[in-house]
């Protein structure tokens, strides 16, 4: 059996890096490739805010999950310490000492073969299936091929194929400015925004996505209407638009589950609903929302208190917390008598739009009934005591 070794700090793995493989693997030198994300490279240090080698391991799982002929391995992330392909290569041809061994490099690894740990007895072992990462970088990886087979009689292989030019650094880069989800597989990409890596930001456009596939289709106008007048406060009120934005796509994430499946969430993430709150699925969902939105989209501890304080408010509550409260409340699909001046005074006077809305839902619930929330009751009481403090 023919193995291909594919090594790389892989951070993160990307569609190039997928590309390499599927074009190393079409070239019939191999009947398998493995792909060995490095402990620690000897040949440049990872960036901050980079992930654990662990991290990285399970992303490269994600990366080629499904693909045939690909394997993704730990062996280096075991043996720990800086991850010299040649003692890699060592302990391939222990555990597999009937195959024989390549290496998948590109034009930048492949040009510095002379710099790598005991190259000579190395390349001497294996076989080298190089792929260019740019364009027109053919000439120079076939000048330097003919170079390396004369001085040293290595076996090289120059894939004649068109590259996908991309690099880690330019996902990287995307990434907190919210993009970068093109370049990454599907899997790769969630696991990224769910952990946050590299200071990651979720493109809006992949979270409605996510968030509307949580919703009733029903509830999905709701909460375009929410995000539009979240955004649109957040712009007046000095708040980052993105942050206003993932706060309210995500605000009903659990809004159509029943009563026991949100009370389930509560308690796997150690929160203890009131008595109010068992009572009213309204008011749970806030609750679970915020544990999902936390869990499975990385949402920072502000956005999450926004969606946890959304149903009842909060004393001494933050703008972000005061934008989705209202956002929700006066979004453009709703229509209640009152409505209209509380959408006006969103935009001319935050604290006065809180203390109209907390007003209106606690005669709301009276009407109807049910037991206001002493959350709510605090929210207006200490708007009421700053603004006199004012006097």
């Amino acid at each position: 059996m023919r193995t291909l070794l594919y090594g790389g700090s892989f951070n993160p793995p990307h569609l190039g890096h997928m590309d390499a493989v599927r074009a190393a693997l079409a070239q019939g030198w191999a009947d398998r490739v493995i792909v060995m994300p490095t402990a620690a490279s000897p040949h440049k240090p990872l960036p901050l805010l980079s992930p654990s080698a662990e991290e990285r391991y399970a992303l490269c799982v994600l990366a080629f999950a499904g693909m045939d002929g690909v394997e993704v391995s730990n062996l280096e992330l075991k043996r720990g310490g800086v991850s010299y392909t040649s003692d890699t290569v060592d302990t391939l041809q222990k555990l597999c000492f009937e195959d024989e061994i390549g290496l998948l490099l590109g034009t930048d690894m492949f040009l510095t073969l002379e710099h790598w740990h005991e190259y000579e007895e190395l390349f001497a072992e294996t076989h080298i299936l190089v792929l260019p990462r740019e364009e027109n970088e053919l000439p120079l990886l076939r000048e330097k091929s003919a170079e390396y087979m004369a001085r040293y009689h290595w076996s090289i292989q120059v894939v004649d194929k068109p590259p996908l030019p991309l690099s880690s650094t330019e996902v990287r880069r995307a990434l907190p400015e919210r993009k970068g989800r093109e370049i990454l597989s599907e899997a790769v990409y969630a696991e990224i925004i769910r952990r946050r890596y590299y200071g990651a930001k979720p493109d809006l456009s992949w979270l409605r996505e996510q968030g509307y596939a949580m919703l009733k289709p029903r509830r999905i106008p709701h909460v375009q209407g929410c995000e539009e007048l979240a955004v649109a406060m957040a712009e007046r009120w000095g708040v980052d638009r993105g942050r206003a934005a993932e706060a309210a796509i995500l605000h009903d994430c659990t809004k159509k589950l029943g009563a026991e499946e949100q009370l389930e969430i509560c308690t796997r993430f150690g929160i203890e609903p009131d008595e109010t709150e068992k009572a009213n699925e309204q008011l749970l969902h806030s609750k679970s929302g915020a544990c999902i939105a936390k869990e499975r989209f990385g949402v920072d501890e502000g956005i999450a208190s926004a969606i946890f304080w959304h149903t009842t408010g909060k004393a001494d509550m933050s703008v972000l917390e005061k934008i989705l409260y209202l956002a929700d409340a006066a979004e453009p699909n709703r229509d209640y008598p009152g409505v209209e001046k509380l959408r006006r005074l969103c935009m001319e006077d935050l604290d006065a739009a809180m203390v109209l809305g907390l007003r209106m839902s606690l005669d709301t619930v009276k009407k109807r009934g049910q037991k206001t929330h002493d959350m709510s009751r605090k929210a207006l009481e200490f708007l009421l005591q700053k603004e006199e403090s004012k006097l």
